[in-house]
């Protein structure tokens, strides 16, 4: 069996991946107890012992936890922002491009997409590698995550009344210095020659998510149609299974659209509402900040990874 080590498995994301790998008897999950999760010596020792490590930590915690890795051999999964942008990693989205899974399967370093990261960058990368979205346009992004995308201290904050920072808001924008630290991430990996504008916001549900990029059609150039938009994002993901592009007749029937509605599976939606007379079109991503944008994705990496089906484990 292969020996699974989740460096962090007590934060939000080490848990929902822990839940998706319970009762699977093909991995050996390797444990420490908590009174050694932060002893440096055991977790080298775990880092260097499993086959795969999938490492739930912060930024610099990340980085010094893949610095403590001499076996040649141990593999990684990076959940954090760490390597996002770094090219001597492998990036984690398996439905990115045509030949991302075999990268994933043959790769020691993965790094594991962000939610707001993933879900814009379905939406715009097959667009601009179509051609169809030039790589200089002045592009927006409006997102709303559930508050667990915040981790333990978001969580707090919308849940328990005595933590120091808790609100009773129902909604609010964040990120408003335009220096989110996802968007270098959103403009690399969608091919973007520049950064797009980012505004995120968190709402009082615990997960789901939204993510939202308009588009004025006369932009994109003479005759650009909302069908010509919804071609491309068809055709590239044609035929997956988790991430998949609604009909137009679904959209234009359409009133509202629930962040909610994929919580607890790996699936992402796309939808490309439009408005033929004014020529607009907005294209949007419906998925779960825990699941796809996160937890259920690293573990659909890590069933690559071990060259197994890569739908084990996930809804």
């Amino acid at each position: 069996m292969a020996k699974i080590f989740i460096d962090g498995e007590a934060g939000t994301t080490g848990l929902q991946i822990l839940d998706r790998l319970k009762g699977r008897n093909d991995l050996e999950l390797l444990h420490l107890g908590d009174d050694r999760r932060k002893d440096l010596k055991a977790r080298a020792e775990m880092l260097n012992s499993a086959d795969i490590s999938i490492l739930c930590l912060p930024e610099d915690a990340s980085r010094d936890a893949v610095g403590l890795i001499e076996n040649d051999k141990a593999r990684v999964i990076d959940a954090s922002i760490a390597y996002r942008t770094d090219p001597d990693w492998v990036y984690g989205f398996p439905e990115y491009q045509a030949d991302q899974r075999d990268l994933i399967v043959g790769a020691r370093r993965v790094t594991n997409p962000g939610c707001y990261a993933c879900s814009s960058i379905s939406i715009i990368y097959p667009l601009v590698a179509a051609g169809l979205l030039p790589a200089d346009f002045p592009l927006s992004i409006n997102a709303v995550s559930g508050y667990s995308g915040g981790g333990k201290s978001l969580i707090a904050a919308f849940e328990d009344q005595a933590s120091p920072n808790h609100t009773d808001s129902e909604f609010y924008l964040y990120g408003l210095g335009l220096a989110h630290k996802h968007t270098p991430e959103i403009q690399r990996r969608s091919g973007l020659d520049h950064a797009p504008i980012f505004v995120p916001s968190v709402g009082r549900f615990a997960q789901g998510m939204l993510i939202s990029v308009p588009l004025q059609l006369r932009s994109l150039g003479e005759g650009v149609k909302p069908g010509d938009i919804h071609a491309v994002l068809a055709d590239h993901y044609g035929g997956q299974k988790f991430v998949t592009v609604a009909p137009l007749a679904e959209t234009a029937a359409m009133a509202s659209l629930d962040p909610e509605d994929l919580n607890n599976t790996n699936m992402m939606r796309l939808y490309v509402f439009a408005n033929d007379a004014s020529g607009q079109a907005v294209v949007c991503a419906q998925l779960d900040n825990l699941g796809k944008g996160a937890s259920g994705q690293a573990v659909q990496n890590l069933n690559l990874m071990l060259g197994l089906d890569e739908t084990i484990g996930l809804l």
